[in-house]
């Protein structure tokens, strides 16, 4: 039994207050028992924390796992790339192991718990299966693989098949199940890259029955359904057939509101992505006049989204989008300080939603999510207060997940990235 000691503890639920002077006791890949200092039983190993802060490790519920975030001047025919990549064997080994190198950057970053929605084939769980069977370092993970889209749709052809009937959206539902996924993506809008013209970001591409058959099978098959939906109308038509997770999310009427609770639907909040877009200088996000004004448009919809989800107590979950342009596998620790800036609540409230809060969304708040005795030994150790600065988060002195220990976790970063993003906190 290893005794981590001298910490100073924020546990993860949604009352947490610091509690100096805490020991946390791990027993293989268990939290055995916390407790103070003074009541710890002796153990075969300490690890004196000197006063650092221990909390749960962190929960990203919405990453694509093939995409670094890495900016580019031109966008990219992703549907075409795809096909190049999957097209040999040596290519897909290469995107099996840059996948396995992102997921582990997720780790390392104080991820302990990611959520993929939207990958290429079934990558995703592969990566994850291999973690499990502990032959590489990862994150736990939640994949979709592959997601449902239709022709003209968001990520069509590349991370989304393409549904063209009903029948179809069905079939695509059972395709994906048989690569073992953890739930089921539906892309129902466009996005900001989608639009032809200002104010249609959000534009619906997939029809409403399309949507409810492939929430119907997905629940059939005992998967939740997570959708990507950037308007209103997309939003409605999702709660409205059976989706359960609204990823991102747009403006809101009572309707909306009304919908979310008669559904029990959940929120995963992204402000990382949009926020490039509709706030850079565009010389430097590369985007046009009129994606920086329906990445505006995109910004301010899911922070009300966000704000009215919280005032009428729907449960608000958060993600990075990782994979967009900026959006890199190593800062979810900003989407916790965007969503203090622009939604209002204090950072250790953000901590409780990247913790124990999205652990409940996605129903594995049993394993993992807050510091308690029983539960998967996920968490991280920094040396400063995050409820005071969240930025405390964005260099760690340690990150253990399930019991394994990564002391001094150092990540390659993209300087010019900091530089811009760091301009926003």
């Amino acid at each position: 039994m290893i005794r981590y000691s001298n910490c100073v503890l924020l546990d993860g639920t949604r009352n947490m207050t610091a509690k100096p002077g805490m020991s946390v006791l791990v027993d293989g890949d268990r939290i055995a028992g916390v407790c103070s200092d003074s009541e710890a039983p002796k153990t075969d190993e300490t690890v004196d924390l000197a006063g650092s802060y221990l909390l749960p490790g962190l929960i990203n519920l919405h990453i694509h796992l093939p995409a670094s975030g890495k900016p580019k001047k031109k966008q990219t025919d992703n549907a075409k790339l795809v096909r190049i990549l999957m097209s040999n064997a040596v290519t897909r080994y290469a995107v099996d192991r840059m996948c396995e190198s992102y997921a582990l950057t997720e780790l390392l970053s104080g991820c302990t718990t990611v959520r993929t929605v939207g990958g290429v084939r079934s990558v995703d769980s592969r990566v994850r299966d291999r973690i499990a069977r502990n032959e590489i370092n990862g994150p736990r993970m939640l994949v979709a693989n592959m997601a449902v889209s239709v022709p003209g749709g968001h990520m069509a052809g590349s991370l989304a098949y393409e549904a063209v009937s009903e029948d179809n959206a069905r079939e695509l539902v059972d395709r994906i199940a048989e690569t073992g996924p953890d739930l089921i993506k539906l892309m129902i809008t466009g996005g900001v890259l989608d639009a032809k013209k200002v104010g249609e970001p959000g534009e619906l591409k997939m029809p409403p029955e399309y949507v409810k058959a492939a929430c119907d099978e997905a629940h059939r098959l005992g998967y939740m359904v997570a959708a990507h939906v950037e308007s209103p109308e997309g939003v409605r038509v999702a709660l409205e057939n059976g989706v359960d997770t609204i990823e991102h999310g747009a403006e809101p009427d009572e309707e909306i509101i009304r919908l979310f609770k008669e559904k029990d639907a959940k929120l995963v909040t992204t402000l990382s992505p949009a926020l490039p877009y509709a706030f850079f200088d565009r010389s430097v996000s590369y985007c046009s006049e009129m994606e920086q004004a329906n990445g505006r448009i995109v910004f301010d919809g899911i922070v009300d989204c966000a704000k009215a989800a919280l005032e009428n107590g729907i449960p608000v979950g958060l993600g990075t989008d990782t994979g967009c342009p900026f959006i890199t596998h190593y800062d979810m620790w900003r989407e916790l300080n965007y969503f203090v800036k622009y939604c209002g609540v204090t950072p250790a409230f953000a901590l409780y939603t990247a913790t124990l809060g999205n652990a409940r969304i996605v129903g594995i708040d049993s394993e993992t999510g807050s510091i308690e005795t029983g539960k998967s030994a996920d968490f991280i150790v920094c040396a400063k207060d995050p409820t005071e600065d969240l930025s405390a988060l964005r260099d760690l002195e340690l990150v253990v997940m399930k019991g394994k220990a990564f002391p001094r976790p150092r990540i390659r970063k993209n300087k010019m990235i900091e530089k811009e993003l760091d301009k926003w906190l």
